[in-house]
């Protein structure tokens, strides 16, 4: 449980991602209605389904799945090429972290309870949601993307789409990592160490990693990366960088939770949105030194 004075943290993140994927949503929305009206209604409708989809597995919470919603509509239009194909948008990522979390959660869960580190049945909450997945949509909007490119990040005259998209893919890397890692590693039965001192740990402390745990959380980091690659038609640069980018991700959570979060700096949510941060600005930094080809961006 997040201490009473850190609560403004969670309501911070929430405030921070939701307007703004909200916004961005409902003006491709519209400017896609004028234009092609069947994109507009696949992504709005497939976004709802996979909102829908969270709520019915009890994965999130009815405000959690509306807020999955907005960003998963963000993260297709930001993402979508034409001929549009919804497939190979970033539905199909965000849909991979949806359900590698949603299994390891369930997995273990007797255990888990007995420790009293068990997710609640209700799912998860609208500010876990959005530090979970909301940066991966803020660096994937178009503002987002002219930065990135008129800042030098990406070293290209012209840019594949997922080129663009490779800080968000790494932060739904870092996501699906941090949540497998944590879920399968109370399910083992190794006592896991502390990141910061090797010291031995009660399962669920933060900032405490197992070796289990950990090959669970890299092996999930490179499904999404694969999963995104592909939807993408992003090279192996893309896959790769991304893969990396989550798992430094990853390893950054478990110092943020090893310091900060039991100092009463921050709460779990704080702990999770820097995360995803870090491994978004790890795989941009990468990407700036690092020679890559792409194809020509099509935007509108």
């Amino acid at each position: 449980m997040d201490p009473l004075n850190l609560k403004w943290q969670s309501k911070a993140v929430l405030l921070l991602v939701l307007p703004a994927v909200a916004v961005d949503a409902l003006f491709e929305a519209s400017w896609w209605a004028t234009q092609a009206t069947s994109v507009a209604l696949w992504t709005l409708g497939l976004s709802a389904l996979l909102g829908l989809i969270a709520w019915r597995l009890r994965s999130a919470t009815p405000e959690a799945a509306v807020t999955g919603a907005a960003i998963t509509a963000s993260l297709m239009f930001s993402t979508m090429t034409v001929p549009y194909e919804p497939w190979e948008t970033g539905l199909m990522p965000v849909f991979a972290v949806l359900v590698l979390t949603s299994i390891s959660t369930r997995l273990g869960r007797r255990r888990k309870e007995q420790l009293g580190t068990a997710e609640s049945q209700k799912g998860r909450k609208a500010s876990q949601v959005a530090a979970n997945l909301g940066v991966a949509a803020l660096v994937s909007c178009g503002v987002a993307q002219s930065w990135q490119i008129n800042q030098s990040w990406l070293r290209l005259a012209t840019l594949a789409p997922s080129a663009v998209f490779i800080a968000g893919l790494a932060a739904l890397c870092e996501a699906a990592a941090d949540t497998v890692s944590s879920e399968l590693g109370q399910m083992l039965n190794s006592r896991p160490r502390m990141i910061t001192t090797l010291r031995v740990a009660e399962a669920g402390t933060d900032g405490a990693i197992s070796l289990g745990g950990t090959i669970a959380g890299i092996l999930a980091a490179g499904m999404v990366a694969l999963v995104g690659s592909v939807a993408l038609r992003g090279d192996p640069v893309v896959f790769y960088v991304s893969w990396v980018g989550g798992v430094f991700g990853l390893l950054f959570d478990s110092v943020l939770g090893a310091t900060l979060e039991p100092r009463g700096w921050l709460n779990n949510d704080a702990v999770n949105f820097l995360s995803t941060l870090s491994a978004a600005a790890f795989a941009l930094a990468a990407l700036s030194v690092i020679p890559h080809t792409g194809g020509a961006l099509t935007s509108h």
